[in-house]
This record gives C-alpha cells, structure tokens and sequence, in this order.
C-alpha cells in the first residue's frame, strides 16, 4: 500500500514539503496550487499508507514525516530525487514564501498593529533613514515603479508623490488589504497593489523604470530568481533599488522573523546582481546593530 500511495507526482510532492518541516492543507493548497478537497484526498491516502503523521494543534492539524521506518523509507526515496527538479524546486521557494509569512504574521509587532508594521522597526533597524535613502535614489523624471514585497505599503505611500505610477506585489492577502487602505487614504489612484508572487511575476518584460526591494532578499528560498525576475520587468537602463541587511551574526535578533539568510556582504550581493544583469553602485551603508545597506543598479 505504502508503494502505491508513492507512485503519484502530486504525492511526492507533498512528501518532499513534509520532509521540510509541518504544514497544514491551507498550506499546501497555497504552495502547490491545487484545490483543498484533491489535496485533502491525497492527505488521506498518505497518512492512511503511514507515509504521514497528522498532528492536531487546536483548531490546525499539520502534516509531518512519521518518526518510523515508513519516514525512514520516504527520506531515502526523497534522497534519490533529483535535486533542481524544477517543480521541487518551485515548491520549496513557495514554502519558504509561506513560512515567512506565517512568522512575520505572528510577530508580536504585527498582532499588535498590522497597519504599521514593517520589519526593520520590528527589530529597531533605522528605516527611516533606509526610506529617505531609497526615495533620495529615484530617478527624475518620474516613471513608473514596482515595489516587490510592498507589505502594508509604506514604500509605495512614501513614493507615490515622485513617481508617475506606481505597482506594489505581495504574497499576503491582510498585507494587500492595509496597503490599499493606505492608499486610498492619501488619494493616491495612481498607484495600486496586487496579489504575486516575486519568483513569477505576472508582468511584461520592461514595464518599469524602477524596481525596489525593501527588506526581502534574505526571506527569499532563492534571491537569485527574485533579481533575475526585476531584471526581466525593468526596461534596459532601468534601476533597481535594494534595501537589505549586511552579514551579520546575531541569530538571537532575527530568529523570530524566520530569515532564510543572514544578510548579504558587499562581495556576495554586489556579484548576485552581476550575475542578474546589473552594474551596481557602491552601497550606501547606515549604521545601526545590523548594519542596513542601501543598493542602486542599473539594468545592462
């Protein structure tokens, strides 16, 4: 029973997220796209099989590997899967999106007011200063500009009075709702967020004339794909704007917030964007506990 529950693409798939950590159906629906009743189906026929252990926590039942031979066996068939299977590989970027959400959703900061949340002052990094940075980097004229991650839309409120118009993407819905809110507040109908994820944006090839990523890369599964995307919508000689963590060693500040990477040095980012497409100035550096540093490139 255990072999022909493996012997389906969808159910592999499932089994390979399981073996990353605990995820509920809502969960999975999100990463792999498919409709909750199918994967509830193939969720029964797994744990029936004892290829997966449900686990209930209140109201959530999360889905692991089982601690057994029948984990043991599915670890070892996991092992002789190709690892840069595209669709594997899809799947474990679009998990990585999902845990970050969770965390940033759970953050003490954000539970206390959503509407003005954003990460840095969640962990008292400067961001004002990072904003006034960013901003200061615009180009002039105005034009248009896309905010990848915008989260409850500061950036893009910040920005809206520079720019011609204006396009924030995020992958969380509650995000959406206070970015939009913002916006309307300050009458800004020039500019306007939707529901993307970063890895695929459904967007045209140079639509923009800036890109901006606040505080995103190192919550990404795979930063490379993010910059090869900007490049992709930015117009050749477009810019792109970063605000990122420098390397840093402080686990105990950051565990929290579920970061995929401790930051990036000048070194590591200033070659990523090289190998995306992009001519990058030096970085402006502000000091604070973690040093923020701010990036302008631009789009061979």
């Amino acid at each position: 029973m255990a072999l022909r529950a493996l012997a389906e693409p969808t159910r592999l798939r499932l089994l390979a997220l399981a073996a990353r950590g605990g995820f509920c159906v809502v969960d999975f629906t999100e990463i792999l796209d498919q409709s909750q009743p199918r994967l509830s189906r193939h969720l029964k026929l797994l744990c029936d099989a004892g290829l997966l252990a449900r686990l209930r926590e209140g109201a959530n039942v999360w889905f692991t590997l089982p601690e057994d031979d029948k984990g043991g066996l599915v670890r070892s068939l996991l092992a002789r899967l190709p690892e840069q299977d595209p669709e594997l590989a899809a799947d474990r970027r679009q998990a990585a999106r999902v845990l970050a959400e969770r965390a940033r959703s759970a953050s003490s900061g954000f539970a206390e007011n959503p509407a003005a949340w954003d990460e840095m002052r969640t962990i008292g990094l400067p961001a004002e200063a990072a904003e006034a940075a960013l901003l200061g980097l615009l180009p002039a004229p105005p034009g248009r500009l896309l905010d990848v991650g915008t989260g409850t839309g500061w950036l893009l409120v910040r920005a809206a009075p520079l720019i011609k118009s204006g396009l924030g993407i995020d992958a969380s819905r509650t995000m959406l709702a206070l970015a939009r809110s913002r916006l309307a507040d300050a009458g800004f109908g020039h500019c306007s967020v939707r529901l993307a994820d970063m890895y695929r944006l459904p967007l045209p090839d140079g639509g923009f004339d800036v890109v901006t990523l606040c505080m995103v890369l190192h919550h990404a599964e795979d930063p490379m794909a993010v910059l090869t995307e900007a490049a992709r919508v930015l117009r050749p000689g477009g810019r792109l704007l970063i605000a990122e963590l420098d390397h840093y060693d402080a686990p105990s500040l950051i565990a929290p917030l579920s970061h995929r990477w401790p930051g990036f040095s000048v070194e590591r980012m200033t070659q990523m964007l090289s190998d995306a497409g992009f001519v990058a100035d030096p970085p402006m550096r502000i000091r604070a506990q973690i040093d923020v540093l701010v990036w302008q490139a631009r789009h061979r």
